[in-house]
């Protein structure tokens, strides 16, 4: 008698529903709510996640500049970029990026950083949608809030 066969099923692009989540990020942590958005928008919450294909979902963060930070990483956690040129290498601190024009950055960079480097993770990071106020444009498409709060206390140790 044959044994049973367990076979795992690559899902194909074409197979793959995306939804809408909408995420209040007033208040959240900056790394944890990261991670809950990075997992989001790779599908790894599906059970039909397949590494190599998009099948995350859209994410829209509403209040992206009202984040904060634990700790003193807002005066001594520090960005660098370079400018190309010979000792070009230029740091910001994460409070005077919070304060800056476009705030929002802040997550974003958390969020890209924790997703695949490449066309699969640029493609992700295409359904990430940050907004510093509490409009945003996408109403039409219906997203569904989510209470990262809620999964914060879940996953936090004594709570």
């Amino acid at each position: 008698m044959k044994a049973l066969m367990k076979m795992t099923k690559s899902v194909k692009p074409a197979e793959v529903e995306k939804k809408w989540h909408l995420i209040d990020a007033d208040g959240l942590v900056v790394g944890r709510l990261a991670s809950i958005i990075a997992n989001i928008l790779r599908g790894k919450h599906k059970p039909i996640f397949t590494p190599h294909v998009d099948c995350g979902d859209h994410v829209v963060v509403i209040n992206a500049d009202k984040v904060k930070f634990t700790g003193r990483k807002l005066d001594q956690k520090i960005y660098y970029k370079h400018t190309g040129y010979a000792g070009g290498l230029k740091e910001i601190t994460a409070g005077k990026v919070l304060e800056g024009r476009f705030p929002e950055r802040v997550l974003e960079k958390a969020v890209e950083r924790m997703v695949p480097r490449g066309p699969l993770g640029r493609q992700q990071m295409r359904a990430l949608h940050l907004y510093n106020g509490i409009d945003h444009p996408h109403a039409g498409q219906s997203p569904e809030p989510l209470d990262v709060g809620a999964m914060n206390r879940k996953n936090k140790v004594g709570a």
